[in-house]
């Protein structure tokens, strides 16, 4: 679609008040088109008042604003997040790829509520949030029309780059904070931030550049050790340190306390693109990663080897279907039923150490489905485990091994 097919329609935008936001519902007013901003309210740790982004999306044309409240929600993929370990290339927990899938779910229905048809975006033609935002209305209302202003060559020609779009709302007289000299571009929600852009484009750019939000560097941190605990029941964590909670005050606290002492700061990717190119990223995601360490030691003692090895690839495709703005289709709805299958026998409580960005495991307790057996585990003369029944087994085993060797597969070599 063009802005120009937009005249005299009213069109839902999802803006978050930045300097895109308010240059793409103010260049659209001007022109004739009808703004309707959606904002979800995803637990940013960035913005203190999340009101203020009304008056700045009104002060910049649009006639009305939307507040969407989605901080149940993005605990609740948090959650499946971490039961499926999706991570992307690396320790990427798919924070602001989940976050799309959220947002869009919610503005859809809500769109549909006030029979709105035309889903806009302030995504970029070089993102994977274009992506995304495109692939999650087709699939969840095929019938909508997208509006991506950064496709539209009017656009372009008007705003090629973001000191016209600074200039532009300073003529406008629009409270925006960025700056020509901003040294990056952040987002952020409840599970964690994505900063990129600007100097951190430069591979000479340390991560270290970047100033954190949730927290602190591992260098910062208190020069003492503490103990955390975490109950989780059957996957979901519901006591922290002993204290019963809900899942929005479960990010909450490990993000306090993950943040405090320096973990899951700075992590430094530099990762593929669904659109075929490579970006860096820095992300913070203290309590994604409390929690996902936590979840990972009780996976350690509920799954047998051959469910290790599905489990592991089932996490990968997760994470590639969250990152490529798959969430909502039927291969992740199969992986997501399988990994309930883990998450349902996950119950038990862990105990780890926090030490300056650090994680080390303590103990593992109550774990009802765990596998792992002391007796048959010790190196001691107990249990019912004999040594000696290791014969038959190696006997067999050695068969296909001979083979190896005398079908000349295997040579011994200086």
């Amino acid at each position: 679609m063009k802005a120009q097919d937009l005249i005299g329609k009213t069109i839902a935008f999802a803006g978050s008040g930045g300097l895109d936001s308010c240059t793409i519902t103010r260049w659209l007013t001007d022109i004739g088109v009808n703004v309707v901003c959606f904002t979800a309210d995803l637990g940013q740790p960035d913005e203190e008042d999340i009101e203020a982004v009304r008056q700045r999306m009104l002060q910049a044309g649009a006639v009305d604003f939307v507040l969407l409240p989605a901080r149940d929600a993005i605990a609740q993929v948090g959650v499946d997040i971490i039961q499926a370990q999706a991570c992307y290339e690396g320790r990427y927990w798919n924070t602001t790829g989940i976050a799309r899938c959220v947002l869009a779910k919610a503005m859809i229905l809500e769109m549909k509520k006030r029979s709105l048809t035309i889903f806009s975006h302030g995504a970029t033609g070089r993102g994977n949030d274009q992506v995304r935002f495109q692939l999650i209305t087709n699939m969840l209302a095929p019938e909508f029309e997208v509006y991506a202003p950064w496709r539209d060559e009017e656009f372009l020609a008007r705003f090629p780059g973001r000191s016209e779009m600074i200039d532009f709302c300073q003529e406008k007289g629009l409270a925006v904070s960025a700056t020509k000299d901003k040294p990056y571009s952040t987002d952020a929600n409840l599970l964690g931030l994505t900063h990129e852009s600007g100097m951190l484009e430069e591979l000479t750019t340390p991560a270290h550049f970047v100033k954190p939000i949730m927290g602190c560097y591992p260098v910062d941190a208190p020069d003492e050790t503490i103990e955390f605990t975490v109950r989780f029941e059957n996957g979901i964590p519901v006591a922290i340190n002993g204290n019963s909670v809900g899942l929005v005050e479960a990010f909450l606290q490990t993000n306090a306390l993950g943040g405090k002492y320096g973990l899951g700061i700075g992590t430094h990717l530099v990762e593929n693109r669904f659109v075929g190119i490579k970006s860096r990223g820095v992300y913070e995601s203290p309590g994604v990663e409390l929690l996902g360490t936590c979840y990972a030691y009780l996976l350690q003692l509920i799954l047998d080897r051959r469910a290790r090895e599905f489990y592991d690839q089932l996490s990968l495709l997760i994470a590639k279907q969250i990152y490529q703005g798959y969430w909502f289709d039927l291969a992740t709805k199969m992986a997501l039923q399988a990994i309930k299958c883990t998450a349902e026998l996950a119950t038990g409580t862990i105990k780890v150490a926090i030490y300056k960005g650090t994680i080390s495991f303590l103990a593992a307790t109550d774990v009802a489905h765990s596998l792992y057996s002391e007796e048959n585990a010790s190196m001691e003369g107990v249990g019912s485990y004999n040594h000696a029944d290791s014969e038959g087994l190696l006997r067999v085993f050695g068969v296909s091994a001979r083979v190896l060797a005398t079908s000349g597969q295997v040579k011994l070599s200086e």
